[in-house]
């Protein structure tokens, strides 16, 4: 509550300007089926919660090793929960490259002739033959916040954020759902480039 007041008073304040976002700066992680959570972590396992997200979501304890095509490996992913319909990896471009991976960039969901990954826990490994993206830039909303900042689901949109690199993001997608903060969410490549950290805010600009 405390923060919505406080981003309204920022909207109002900014009112000409453009429609103020705070910004999320996402790391890689990983989505899995219940099935999958079993074949990593052992019969009947299920994700315990370490820290609520928006969206019923949450970064859970568990972490994994996921594994590029020529076995270059990073560790200590986090998996984020429920558990899901597929499995999913997100990861930055300087990932894939580390990984050794072409990963395209998409919605979080669309899968479908993406990058194939491996994914290694305590118990086993799963081998995805499509399911790693570079997540697309977005910005999630209530139904209230898209009235407000004049946009609908599905909508693309142009964001600034005024620092001292002046960055201009284009190609910004607006998902709008009920139980959605507004929140706009970048990944790790594109805060550094811009040297934005979580807490900073851009302005819609459209």
């Amino acid at each position: 509550m405390i923060t919505k007041l406080v981003m309204e008073a920022m909207n109002q304040n900014n009112a000409e300007q453009g429609f103020v976002v705070p910004i999320g700066v996402s790391a890689r992680h990983v989505h899995l089926t219940q099935a999958d959570v079993e074949t990593l972590f052992g019969s009947g396992y299920e994700l315990t919660k370490k820290k609520e997200l928006m969206g019923g979501q949450f970064a859970s304890n568990e972490v994994v090793t996921i594994v590029g095509l020529k076995l270059r490996a990073m560790e200590n992913v986090r998996i984020l929960g429920p558990v899901r319909k597929a499995s999913q990896v997100e990861i930055s471009a300087t990932d894939a490259i580390k990984l050794g991976i072409k990963t395209p960039i998409r919605e979080s969901g669309d899968i479908k002739g993406s990058a194939p990954i491996a994914i290694v826990g305590p118990k086993g490994v799963v081998y995805l033959q499509e399911g790693c993206i570079i997540a697309k830039r977005h910005i999630h909303m209530s139904p209230e916040d898209a009235l407000t900042a004049g946009v609908n689901n599905g909508d693309t949109v142009s964001i600034k954020v005024e620092n001292e690199r002046g960055t201009t993001f284009n190609h910004v997608q607006i998902r709008v759902d009920k139980t959605y903060t507004l929140e706009m969410h970048i990944d790790t490549d594109e805060a550094n480039a811009a040297k934005i950290s979580t807490g900073d805010t851009a302005i819609i600009i459209k």
